[in-house]
């Protein structure tokens, strides 16, 4: 597959974490299927993109880490438009390497997910690589908003609206966490026009 590359740089100072922004699939590439365990309000289940197509275009969006500053102000600003993006009949799911336990908490966090939306669990990163997305190692001594350790990998902030068909109809990466919700909403929206 052909490789995207945006030049510039993505950074969520939060994290301290910075790399060239890049996502290599792009519209009119297949996208991966996956299922994943997710949770949704605090409660875990099974997510399927094969399944969750069939009822219309899904966003898929990679983000680093739950309880960070850029992560925190994406998933509040999906969580306000979930009524909009489920009039458009999208379906959203956030994807990270935390664990199952953080994201059964950051789900329910009613300043946050607010169980509006799925949140799922790609702990080893294979998904986000399945996408050709920069995957990095964990960093030692990094703390979340909370205060807690964050023990595992950043995928970087890339969001992917798929077609029913499980094809890429839009990649959208390099911009703010809530530019990015802004333009992901404009994107459904235009499909739901056609």
């Amino acid at each position: 597959m052909k490789r995207l590359l945006t030049f510039g740089v993505v950074a969520d100072l939060s994290m301290g974490l910075m790399s060239p922004a890049f996502a290599a699939l792009k519209e009119g590439d297949k996208a991966p299927l996956f299922n994943l365990e997710a949770s949704l309000a605090g409660k875990p289940f099974q997510f399927s993109l094969a399944e969750s197509l069939k009822k219309g275009p899904v966003v898929v969006y990679f983000y680093p880490s739950a309880y960070t500053g850029g992560c925190n102000i994406q998933a509040h600003t999906f969580s306000v438009s979930s009524e909009k993006f489920a009039s458009a009949g999208a379906t959203v799911i956030g994807v990270s390497l935390d664990s199952i336990e953080r994201l059964n908490d950051f789900s329910a966090d009613p300043e946050y997910c607010a169980g509006k939306f799925a949140v799922g669990s790609d702990a080893d990163g294979k998904i986000a690589k399945a996408f050709e997305l920069n995957v990095r190692e964990a960093v030692e001594g990094k703390v979340d908003s909370r205060g807690e350790a964050i023990d595992h990998g950043f995928a970087e902030r890339t969001t992917f609206i798929i077609t029913p068909d499980g094809k890429i109809a839009a990649t959208i990466g390099g911009v703010t966490p809530a530019e990015n919700v802004k333009t992901a909403l404009e994107k459904v929206q235009q499909l739901s026009a056609r």
